[in-house]
């Protein structure tokens, strides 16, 4: 049975999903068709529901249950991966005048969009663009400040650029929850035994990237040309973890509470009474 699928090409994604697109463990007769996306791209792609199975922002998750469910493998969930907020001018949040500053945001239906609204929700002049392009384009005065996600964690401070604030950091310290930033997410109309198949799939592809850690696949490689492989290991070893192998009680507990607070930002729509979770 052959799935479309979609992930992004970050290191976190290639990772984990290098093994079951590249036949290196037991599929269980499943075969997939890639599709390499920023996660913005795969949020819109799933509100209109092309795809069987994709990595999506949890910020997205109200405007999809209609066609998907979540499964438990396979997502990026932790303590100290959140968004940060940066700027090369002003050196904290305070300095910054909402009513008159611009803020680069990496998509309207980002975790990261939604962690910054919740933390700031004065603000309401916002660019949106592509992850890869926010450092560059705070760097050369588009805005006045933007929010960061994924390898640019690692380089925004030698680019002269300042830290105003820890967004995940935030988050933690109000809720007391980890940061769901990313899950993967399989169709609604697939049976039961359908979604576990996949989500055992997704969980033993994650099980051969952790043995053969030590040395990157060609597949991580060949999506992350302009990062330095040191940067890459960062990157894996700060978004793939326990939560990635399955979300459990605790990372279930924190994408409910994302969930809660959503509305704040994009209300979920009536009648929305759908199974979350594939149990």
């Amino acid at each position: 049975m052959k799935l479309s699928i979609g992930i992004s090409p970050c290191p976190n994604d290639t990772f984990i999903f290098d093994a079951m697109l590249h036949g290196k463990i037991d599929t269980e007769g499943l075969a997939f068709d890639l599709k390499l996306e920023d996660v913005e791209t795969l949020n819109i792609l799933a509100i209109t529901g092309v795809l069987d199975i994709t990595k999506v922002s949890y910020g997205a998750l109200p405007r999809l249950f209609p066609h998907y469910r979540v499964l438990d493998a396979g997502g990026a969930l932790g303590k100290g991966v959140g968004p940060l907020f940066i700027s090369k001018n002003f050196q904290e949040v305070s300095a910054l005048d909402p009513t008159k500053c611009k803020i680069i945001i990496p998509g309207s239906y980002t975790t990261a969009h939604l962690l910054f609204h919740l933390a700031h929700p004065e603000f309401t002049s916002k660019i949106f663009l592509p992850f890869d392009q926010i450092e560059e384009a705070v760097m050369n005065g588009h805005a006045d400040a933007g929010i960061i996600i994924h390898e640019s964690r690692f380089t925004y401070a030698e680019k002269g650029l300042n830290k105003l604030e820890d967004l995940g950091d935030t988050w933690e310290s109000n809720t007391g929850f980890p940061i769901p930033l990313g899950g993967i997410i399989a169709k609604r109309h697939f049976d039961i035994e359908l979604l576990r198949k996949i989500n055992r799939v997704i969980k033993r592809s994650l099980e051969f990237a952790f043995k053969n850690k030590s040395e990157l696949p060609a597949f991580v490689i060949e999506n992350a040309q302009t990062m330095k492989q040191e940067v890459m290991h960062q990157h894996i070893d700060l978004y793939v973890n326990e939560f990635s192998l399955g979300l459990g009680s605790h990372g279930r507990a924190a994408v409910w509470k994302l969930l809660e607070l959503s509305s704040a930002l994009h209300p979920v729509p009536q009648n929305s009474n759908f199974e979350v979770f594939v149990d």
